[in-house]
């Protein structure tokens, strides 16, 4: 019934659906396992892609061959470019998208991927044989052979609903949980344990009193997440959010339901999200504060279906229902359905090596929440990462890690197989520790030419990256070049409060103060707008970016450079750390535990101070 094939995908979310195009567009002949076909790429939580750090990663998946960027501007009802008012380095477009739309452009891309193919059933176990996974069990008896396998189970494993004092198992609000892989692989000596998630109620928009509420419109500009030209909603037909808050009154109604809450009366055991709190823990932690932010999301254009975020909660329904009552917009307020809670396993990351294999079983890898991050796009880019490596590791070739100073993805992994993580992770701007080379408008420069060489992304976005790195040097070069003269610019120095110039300058120079947008100076120098006109808006923020934060960017790559040196001394695959009497028992149990293939990764593992890593390098000097 089932031929034998390269690379099997368990799981159809996020990380599942990235690693299945990723492993077929680069010719392994992939198999798509889900539970049900119905919910491929379902947004189980907020019909949201992006934001702080994420909507960075997302533009990193598209660059690299990805789908997420695509599918996310297909179906998106609003842009927004967060953070603005600061640095480049820190702005992160985020879209609300049309849940159901989302799911069906997946589908229809997967559907149209060659060398995929699908099948519904449970996943129950794995085939192994001599350490080396062979293929997957299903729940209908089913042995299907294969030489990769890909675990994104999300949060299906063992997964149990908490509503107030009602639990039930549940990998989703009425999606059955799997079980017998957790059982499996602890049995061949995985470490496992618990981690919680939830999710706000879902509610009638129809029974809203948006007039009480903040309006939060879209962008009037769309830049969306695709370097391709995709189609994108229209600014004037976007959809609104809503700001809302809650109130001591509403506190008050909720702690009336502490005493059911499952987190409280520890029915929980798994850790939350530290970034993502349910309501009750909120104000369980943040006792002084009278009010907390709620946003009100549509689900999508063509429902009325709304999304409470800000309010997740595992709390009693009456309780919920009765606390939303309160907040202000919804005081005649109709549940569609609760929040609650899930608990689920998961497998600390640190078992995993650099391309998401598992250390204990060869062939096999590991990606998204069964790693233990949170979030859509977490998800999505080790899912792609999952499906490069499996695909690289049966084709004997090199796999493909991306270092910390090369993309968010590359820090999202190295942070998770060297520090491992004890609650959900997530990532900011702030993990990275090269963020102006790692800024969002240039993921394309950044990672298609590796991905071209792989064979992922095609020859057009090539050409496209290539055509607009040689745009960008052009620009660079007018901007040194184009004379501004006093009494061309000198008026609008003066109404923008920046000191006037008495004799002629490059534009380059005057593009260097800190108040000057290069936007501004081709509004008022006619020479600079002339010769700009033919370059995209994008190339010419590009070209506007390297110029103005040129010293900042030259600094980090001076640092990236020196820290490669560590990252290119090799450790030897089995090297024995507890020869070496000069360490300490920790750095022993975790180095050993770890295996770090340089000396840069180890410097990162929690635990390991700076004069381990000299003992170290003395050690491999020798």
């Amino acid at each position: 019934m089932f031929p034998e094939y390269d690379v099997i995908v368990v799981g159809a979310g996020h990380a599942g659906c990235e690693a299945a195009a990723a492993a077929a567009n680069m010719g392994s002949k992939t198999l798509l396992v889900t539970m049900n076909m119905q919910t491929i790429a379902q947004m189980s939580c907020n019909p949201a892609m992006g934001g702080i750090a994420k909507g960075q990663i997302v533009r990193e998946i598209d660059a690299m061959g990805g789908y997420s960027g695509i599918v996310t501007d297909l179906s998106m009802i609003q842009f927004r470019m967060l953070n603005r008012s600061k640095g480049p380095a820190m702005w992160s477009p985020r879209a609300q998208s049309d849940r159901m739309v989302f799911a069906l452009k997946w589908r229809e891309m997967l559907e149209q991927t060659a060398n995929l193919d699908f099948y519904q059933d449970m996943v129950k176990g794995l085939l192994i044989k001599d350490k080396m996974v062979r293929g997957v069990v299903t729940g209908l008896g089913h042995e299907i052979k294969a030489k990769a396998v890909v675990l994104t189970n999300g949060t299906f494993l063992n997964g149990i609903i908490h509503i107030g004092e009602k639990q039930f198992g549940g990998g989703r609000v009425a999606e059955k949980a799997a079980s017998g892989i957790t059982e499996q692989l602890v049995g061949l000596g995985f470490q496992s344990d618990r981690l919680k998630t939830g999710t706000p109620p879902r509610v009638d928009g129809r029974s809203l009193d948006y007039s009480k509420m903040e309006i939060q419109e879209g962008d009037e500009e769309i830049v969306g997440f695709s370097f391709k030209n995709t189609e994108k909603v229209a600014a004037q037909n976007q959809n609104c959010c809503w700001i809302t808050y809650t109130s001591p009154e509403v506190h008050d109604i909720l702690k009336t339901g502490f005493d059911r809450s499952p987190m409280f009366a520890g029915r929980i055991d798994g850790v939350g999200p530290r970034y993502c709190p349910s309501i009750e823990d909120k104000i369980n932690r943040f006792a002084d504060r009278d009010r907390h932010q709620l946003f009100v999301e549509p689900e999508g254009s063509n429902t009325v279906e709304i999304y409470v975020n800000g309010f997740s909660t595992s709390l009693p329904e009456d309780v919920q229902y009765k606390a939303l009552q309160m907040v202000p917009g919804f005081e005649n307020v109709r549940l569609f359905r609760p929040g609650y809670a899930i608990e689920y396993d998961y497998f600390p990351p640190t078992q995993l090596s650099n391309t998401l294999e598992t250390k204990l079983i060869s062939h096999l890898f590991f990606a998204g929440q069964i790693n233990g991050t949170t979030g859509y796009e977490e998800a999505a880019c080790q899912g792609l990462m999952a499906g490069v490596n499996a695909h690289q590791k049966i084709s004997n070739r090199e796999p493909l890690v991306l270092k910390r100073s090369e993309a968010y993805i590359g820090v999202l992994i190295d942070d998770l197989i060297n520090k491992g993580t004890e609650e959900p992770y997530r990532m900011f701007t702030s993990r990275a520790e090269y963020r102006t080379l790692l800024r969002q408008d240039n993921a394309d420069a950044r990672l298609t030419p590796l991905s071209y060489e792989l064979g992922l992304a095609t020859e057009d976005r090539m050409a496209a990256v290539k055509q607009k790195n040689e745009h960008v040097s052009e620009i660079k070069n007018i901007l040194k070049n184009v004379v501004v003269k006093p009494e061309v610019i000198n008026g609008f120095l003066a109404s923008i409060g920046s000191s006037k110039i008495t004799e002629k300058q490059k534009a380059e120079k005057i593009l260097l103060r800190p108040n000057i947008e290069l936007s501004q100076l081709v509004t008022v120098v006619p020479d600079l707008r002339q010769q700009l006109q033919r370059f995209s808006k994008e190339e010419v923020e590009q070209a506007a970016i390297q110029v103005k934060y040129d010293t900042y960017i030259e600094k980090e790559r001076e640092i990236v450079s020196r820290m490669s040196e560590m990252e290119n001394l090799a450790i030897p695959d089995q090297f024995d750390y507890s020869r070496l009497a000069s360490l300490g028992n920790e750095a022993k149990e975790k180095l050993n535990r770890i295996k770090p293939r340089t000396l840069g990764q180890a410097s990162r593992i929690s635990g390991i101070n700076p004069s381990d890593i000299q003992i170290l390098m003395v050690y491999m000097g020798r």
